[in-house]
C-alpha cells in the first residue's frame, strides 16, 4: 500500500490486466513513456506480477540480458542496446533499513541516466525522487484462476503531470 505521507497522484489510472502476456504488454507500453531519470515502484504481493511487468518494460526499453527477479542479489543493471537509458531492477523485499540500506546500492547515482524500477519500494525509497511512478498490483477479487489483476498507477511530483497514462490502457 501506499505510504501515509505520500502527496497527491499528478496522473493515476487504473488498468484491469488479464493475463501474465497481459502484464508483460503492460511493461512495453508503459517503457514509451518512461525516460532517464524515472523512479518506477512496483507494489503487490508475491506472484503478483511485479517481476513479469518488469520484464516487459525491460523489452520495451531494449535492454541487455533477461529480467528476472533480482530478489538474492537485490539489484541488476541491464544496459541499453542501443540509445536508451539503462533499466536498474531492485527488490527491496528482503532491506529491512529504509533509505540507509538503499544508499548502498547508490540508486542516486543510478537515477538520472536510468529508468530505476524498486519492487517493494514502499517506505524506502521515496525519499529518492520527489517525482515517481507508483504502481500498485492486486489480485482482482473472485478470481478463480489467479491470473487477473487490478494495476493502479499513480504518477507523483511535477514529471507527471500532464502525463495521459490512459495511453497504457489501448
Amino acid at each position: 500500500m501506499e505510504a501515509p505521507h505520500s502527496p497527491a497522484p499528478a496522473a493515476s489510472l487504473t488498468i484491469d490486466v488479464n493475463s501474465p502476456e497481459q502484464m508483460g504488454e503492460l511493461g512495453r507500453r508503459l517503457a514509451k513513456l518512461l525516460r532517464p531519470g524515472d523512479l518506477v515502484m512496483l507494489t503487490g504481493e508475491l506472484g503478483a506480477g511485479k517481476t513479469t511487468l518488469t520484464r516487459g518494460l525491460g523489452e520495451g526499453l531494449g535492454v541487455r540480458g533477461a529480467v528476472t527477479s533480482p530478489t538474492f542479489v537485490i539489484a541488476r543493471v541491464h544496459p541499453p542496446l542501443g540509445d536508451g537509458p539503462a533499466l536498474v531492477h531492485v527488490d527491496a523485499y528482503r532491506l529491512g533499513g529504509g533509505l540507509d540500506e538503499m544508499e548502498d546500492l547508490d540508486l542516486d547515482v543510478s537515477l538520472p541516466d536510468s529508468v530505476v524500477v524498486v519492487e517493494w519500494g514502499d517506505g524506502k525509497v521515496e525519499e529518492l525522487s520527489d517525482d515517481r511512478l507508483h504502481l500498485l498490483i492486486h489480485r482482482a477479487a473472485g478470481d478463480t484462476a489467479d491470473e487477473r489483476r487490478e494495476v493502479a498507477l499513480r504518477g507523483i511530483g511535477a514529471r507527471w503531470e500532464g502525463v495521459d497514462l490512459s495511453v497504457l490502457s489501448a
